[in-house]
This record gives structure tokens, sequence and C-alpha cells, in this order.
């Protein structure tokens, strides 16, 4: 017989049983219940979310990169265009081994490990699923060579167009160049609309015009298969290519320019006085820029690197230097104007400058001196004497005023970035950026363009353009015309202009008749120009130390190091009755200016006025 104990553990034992199952069954239930509710909101609620999901696995919707626009020349010559060419490109969702695929790339001579490090920085740009460059500009035998011993899963072969500056080094200064988009360019350009383009302009037309170059991104539908591969390919929206930018720049006066500046440092702008344009700009040395558009290579990086002309240097518009005699008729505009001198006043030139009470001589460039000259005298024969005179005269704030009408001291404006300002000096100006007073000398220093004042040679023939017009001073520019996909060409707006305010209109009169006398008086210091001059022209030389000399120092350049040689300058205007052109020239540490200079100016010229002849610069 069983005992009481016994019964007692069965039915509690049963009872537990019971209760366990209960809690299961429930558990169960509740388990039911979440999965058909987890169905439902799969099936029912989203199901609409989870098969474009689905979808998206084997269609994806991506931008269509833009062709960029082309420039050309005033005439329509190429300047920068578009050449279709091939790159090597790997998948990382398709790639099961990066690192092996590359090395197995590089073993078949298609990449090196400048290539594979390149990737490797770019890589993080991209997502999974692009299709990431390895090598750009493959050759013909590179890409048949791939085509028939494709055997690297999730690399390809794309076409793309890459640009091409067809004249080499010319020009390189205005048009500039593109180059790969680094992460400040990302910052600056619209994500959406640059969400797969390459390369941004970095300098020159390039870079200023960036956005209108580009154009619109458009969007595709591409479809895969299950294995990856595209089996089809929709435009959504296709894209818009860019802007074609004609600019006011002559290639055949850059290519005179350039070759008569070979083997110089210096620059050269010609600019046409009628409404701004300019039709050269030249800086000296130059350089390929068709070597960074897919990346510099190292040994042409470190050649622009190592030399110490500095090529990337855009003297035209970046290049400070002092004016020199070049600025004499301003400054002798501005005695007139102030009243401080007339057409008739004299000074009398023994070759040297004394300021009463100062032992220190000024000297002239001439040591015997010019004798007795007027302003028209003073100019021709680019007296320095009698331009001591009239800034001592006219101090330093009558005489910078008179500079600042011409835009001395301030950027022009032009079209491209990078411009320098240059300096127009003052007591202020010193005070600021010196903390010292103004001394007397000084004011007799920036009288024949010396001592702190600087400008460019864009600044210089902007305010010779205005000496040209009698004082209607023009913005210059560089985008001529322009033309959208499809339509007709439409010009461009051009740059604003003031009118510099003058009393006595005689006065432009009197200053620009002492350019003339330069080219054909009989002391003119630029008179060999005239020999065989088909057109009138007025100029003006100028000699600018590179440092000064005591009044008892003889300056003798071949003791000089080269570097410490005179700049040459040269400015002018043609013809000098109907003004058309205005030039202004800069040979770094060349000496004279009528020696050197001023012939070079003349040959530029003589190339824009046979094309005027022959109807081939409209």
């Amino acid at each position: 017989m069983q005992s009481i104990d016994s019964i007692s553990n069965i039915q509690f034992e049963d009872k537990v049983l019971s209760s366990r199952l209960r809690l299961a069954l429930i558990f169960i239930f509740l388990l039911t219940i979440l999965l058909i509710i987890r169905i439902y909101n799969l099936q029912i609620i989203n199901h609409q979310y989870y098969l474009e999901e689905s979808l998206g696995n084997q269609m994806r919707i991506l931008p269509i990169t833009p062709s960029r626009g082309n420039i050309f020349d005033r005439n329509g010559r190429i300047l920068a265009a578009n050449k279709l060419g091939f790159r090597l490109t790997l998948t990382p969702e398709k790639t099961k081994n990066i690192a092996q695929t590359l090395q197995q790339l590089k073993q078949s001579g298609f990449i090196d490990d400048i290539d594979i490090k390149k990737f490797h920085k770019n890589a993080r740009r991209y997502q999974k699923f692009h299709n990431i460059p390895i090598k750009y500009n493959l050759n013909e035998t590179q890409v048949a060579k791939f085509l028939t011993s494709n055997a690297f899963i999730g690399v390809d072969i794309d076409s793309y167009f890459h640009r091409i500056y067809p004249n080499q080094d010319s020009s390189v200064h205005v048009v500039g160049y593109v180059s790969r988009m680094t992460k400040k360019d990302k910052a600056v350009y619209d994500k959406k609309n640059y969400l797969r383009t390459l390369f941004v302009g970095k300098t020159g037309i390039e870079k200023q015009y960036e956005i209108r170059l580009h154009g619109t991104n458009g969007l595709q539908q591409i479809e895969h298969n299950v294995n990856g591969r595209v089996v089809d390919t929709q435009i959504i929206k296709p894209a818009i290519a860019g802007e074609n930018l004609y600019l006011s720049i002559d290639l055949d006066m850059q290519k005179k320019a350039e070759a008569l500046l070979k083997g110089k440092r210096g620059s050269i702008v010609v600019m046409d006085v009628r409404n701004g344009e300019v039709l050269t700009l030249v800086s000296t040395p130059i350089y390929n820029p068709n070597w960074f558009v897919s990346g510099i290579s190292h040994a042409n990086y470190n050649q622009l690197q190592t030399l110490t002309d500095i090529p990337q240097f855009n003297r035209a518009i970046q290049g400070l230097y002092p004016p020199g005699s070049t600025i004499k008729p301003m400054v002798a505009l501005a005695g007139l104007e102030k009243e401080v001198i007339t057409n008739k006043s004299r000074t009398f030139c023994p070759g040297y400058y004394k300021l009463p009470n100062v032992k220190r001589k000024f000297n002239d460039w001439k040591k015997t001196g010019h004798g007795h000259v007027n302003v028209k005298n003073a100019i021709a024969q680019s007296c320095d004497v009698f331009f001591y005179d009239l800034a001592d005269k006219m101090g330093i704030d009558k005489l910078h005023d008179g500079l600042d009408l011409f835009n001395f001291g301030r950027k022009t404006g032009i079209d491209i970035p990078g411009e320098s300002a240059g300096i127009l000096p003052s007591k202020v100006w010193k005070k600021i950026n010196k903390n010292e007073p103004w001394y007397r000398g000084e004011t007799l220093i920036v009288g024949i363009g010396q001592g702190f004042m600087t400008s460019s040679p864009l600044q210089l023939a902007v305010a010779t353009a205005a000496l040209a017009n009698k004082g209607l001073l023009f913005q210059p520019t560089l985008l001529k015309n322009t033309q959208a996909p499809g339509n007709i060409i439409i010009e461009s707006k051009k740059g604003r202009h003031i009118q510099i305010p003058i009393k006595n209109i005689k006065n432009w009169e009197y200053v620009i008749n002492g350019m003339k006398q330069t080219i054909y008086g009989p002391k003119g210091t630029a008179r060999r120009l005239n020999k065989d001059l088909t057109y009138t022209l007025a100029g003006k030389t100028g000699t600018a130390q590179v440092f000064g000399l005591d009044a008892e120092e003889q300056y003798i350049a071949e003791k000089l190091d080269e570097k410490l040689r005179d700049h040459a300058l040269f400015t002018g205007f043609a013809p000098i009755e109907n003004p058309e052109v205005a030039i202004a020239i800069i040979i770094e540490n060349a000496g004279s200016g009528s020696s050197k200079a001023a012939p070079i100016a003349r040959q530029v010229l003589d190339v824009y006025f046979d094309k005027q002849l022959n109807n081939t610069l409209p």
C-alpha cells in the first residue's frame, strides 16, 4: 500500500506539469500571433517598400555626367576640348579579393604601384557598387589586350571624355586646366550636380567659369542580372552639356608674344581700348596643362617644383613690379590737372635732383642731364629730374589721388582668379603697413614709379588704355561670347567702365603728345620703333630698379646677379588718332625698356595690324 505522502507528490507533479503545458501553449499562441503580425506587416502593409528594395538590388538610378563645354579663342580656334578615352575600373561589390585582383593586374602589366596607391586613395570617395577608376588614358593596345584576356572579375574598361589642350602650353595662364576633384572642391560645388564628376577647373577660365562649363547632370536607370552584369540602361533625364566659351584672346597674338618671351621671365598684355577686351595675356615661362588632367606625374611635378622661374605664377595678373617711368604720363596729367604745372612749365635737368638742406642726390638716368625740358620733352625723353621736381611740388597726397584715378593699388576685376592689387603708397598706407612716417624723399621716388609703388602688367595696360581713351577706364574682360548646347552664340556682358574726371580736356592732348614724341621725336627713348611703322604709335619706355643705389654708386649690369638687374618695360597704344589697342610689357631683369621691351611690343602690335589689314581679327 502506497503511503499518503507518495499520493500527495503525484498530484503535485501533475499540477506542475499541467501548469507548464498551459504556459507553453500560451507562449506558442503569442509567438504565432507575433509571426502572423510580422507576415502581415511584410506582405500587406510594407509590400511596396520591400518590393522597391528588392528591385533596387537589380536596378539603380545613377547620374550621367554632362559633357564639358569647349573653350575657343575669338576666331573660333580651339583652346580646350574633350577627347574620348578609356579607363580601367574596379567595382568592389563584384570583386571578392580587391588586393589580390590589383596585384594580378599589376603582374599582367596593366597597372603599377602608383596606380594601386591612387586607387586606394580615391576608393574612399565611392560606394561599393561604383566603378572606381584604377588607370586613365589607356591606349588602344592596352584596351585590346585587356578585352581579349579578361580574367578579372569586377574589372572593366569604361569609355569617358577627358580634357585636352591641343595648343599644349600656349595660353595656359588664360585657359588654366582641370584636374581631379578634391574634398575641398566637393565642399564648394553642388553635391547633387557634381555627384560623379571627376574633374573640375583649377586655374584660369576653367576655374572662373567652372559651373557654366560643367553643365547639368542627367539620370539613368541601370538594370543588373543576378551576376551583377548590366543588362539594360534607360535614360530617365538626359544630361545638359556645358556651355561653349569664346574668349577675347587672339591665339596668333598669344603665340607670337610667347615666342618673343621664350627663355625670359615676363608678361605681355594687349587690350582693346574700345571695350576692355583682352586680346593677349601672356606670362612666361609657361607649362603644359595636359600634365594635370589625369594627375601629374612625379617627374613633371618635380620639374615644376624645382624651377626657380615658377612657371605656374601668372605674372600678367599676379606679378607686382615697380612700374618705373611708364607712369610718368599719369603723373604729368595729375600735375597739369591740379595746376601744379602748365604745358609751358620748364625744369632744368643737370643729371640729378637735390632737395633743400638734403645731402643725398636723386640721380637722373642720363648722367649729363636733359637741360631745360617741358612736359612733352620730359615724357618723350623720360627725364627723371622733371618728375622728381613735379612730385615734390605736388606732395604724396596729390600724387596718390592723381594715380588713384587710373585704378593703381586696386584689382582691375578681370574674369580669372588670382589677381593681385598692387600698391599705391600714401602717408596712411605707410603708417598702417610700416608704422613709420612718410618722408619727403619717398615722394620723389614714387614720382618715377619706384619705391613702395607696385603694379601688375594688366594694371599698366588698363591705365594706358584709359590714357588712349582720354579718361574712359574699362574693366578688362576675357569672356567674349557664350554658346549653350544647340543655341546660337550670344555676346557676353562687358565689364563696367568709368570716366576719369578731368577738368581741362587739353591736358590729355599734352600728355598724349609727349607719348607720341617718345616714338617720333628726335630724342624720344623709343624713336627706333618708328622705322617702317605702318600705323601710328604712342608709347612710354620704362626701366625699373630691383634695388636702390646710393648717389655715388654706379649701375653695371654685368657685375650684378641676373635677378638683381633692372626690369625692362614698355607701354603704348595705337593708332594715335583713333586708338584701338593698348599694350603693356615687362621683362624681368632684362635691362633697358627702350632696347629690350619696346622692340618686342612693336612685333606683337605688328601681328594685330597685319590681321586688321587682312580682316581676320573681328
